[in-house]
């Protein structure tokens, strides 16, 4: 890959091509089952640390299937990545996985593409989405097999139908794409899980903050990010009221 590459494009062009290399795999009949969701997780993740390193050697990065250098706390570009979002959903053949790079800088957000390699697209801050037009009802994503209890209570006070769901750049990137209006998130999650999809979002004109309200801040020492909102701006205000009145 050419260094001189924007870091929009380095970013989409990473996540598209890790996701052909899991097609790839996917495809292979070499693995099945978890076997298969380790053999991807690593071929990814070995290719797009090896692009990074040629390509910006200079910065840092956090990765799920990486050590965690703490060397990064003190770098002001760091680049964060799930090189296989939703394990589980890869390994059952299904198409709702990602692939996610993103480019944190000082903490903020700002570069992302989230890779859907089963349904051939690839979605970007660089190229940000036209903003979709609502769902009559509103939808809300939730977990195929755990949905959070604040998601399934703010639905059923906005009158919104649940949509489950597997990784979380799928489910981010169904709100981006206009499938659904609502993501909130309670169950737990780290930076790379939703770094470039928050990064995404925001730059299609999404709202998206912790469930208290405040920004999602990344670099952090504890990579661990246990809840997030990716909606309609028109939708956040009410989602956050009824999220604060639970806590009373």
């Amino acid at each position: 890959m050419n260094g001189n590459l924007s870091d929009e494009q380095i970013a989409e062009t990473l996540a598209t091509e890790a996701g052909k290399i899991l097609l790839d795999l996917q495809k292979s009949g070499k693995f099945s089952g978890k076997a298969l969701g380790k053999a991807g997780d690593e071929a990814a993740n070995q290719y797009l640390m090896a692009e990074l390193a040629l390509v910006r050697p200079h910065d840092a990065f956090l990765s799920e299937e990486e050590k965690d250098d703490q060397a990064r706390l003190d770098a002001d570009r760091v680049w964060i990545i799930d090189p296989l979002d939703g394990t589980r959903e890869y390994s059952e053949g299904r198409d709702d996985w990602a692939v996610h790079v993103a480019l944190a800088i000082n903490g903020n957000p700002t570069v992302g593409a989230v890779a859907l390699p089963g349904l051939d697209k690839t979605l970007t801050s660089g190229k940000p989405t036209q903003f979709p037009a609502a769902n009559e009802p509103a939808k809300m994503l939730v977990s195929r097999t755990r949905p959070a209890k604040e998601a399934v209570a703010v639905a059923e006070t906005l009158g919104a139908e649940l949509l489950p769901m597997g990784s979380a750049g799928a489910k981010a990137m169904a709100v981006v794409r206009g499938e659904a209006d609502i993501y909130l998130h309670s169950g737990g999650q780290y930076e790379w899980d939703n770094c470039a999809p928050v990064a995404v979002a925001l730059a299609a004109g999404f709202h998206c903050s912790r469930i208290d309200g405040s920004d999602i801040v990344y670099n952090q020492s504890n990579p661990y990010l246990p809840d997030l909102l990716i909606c309609r701006k028109e939708l956040a205000v009410q989602a956050l009221e009824l999220v604060a009145a639970m806590d009373e």
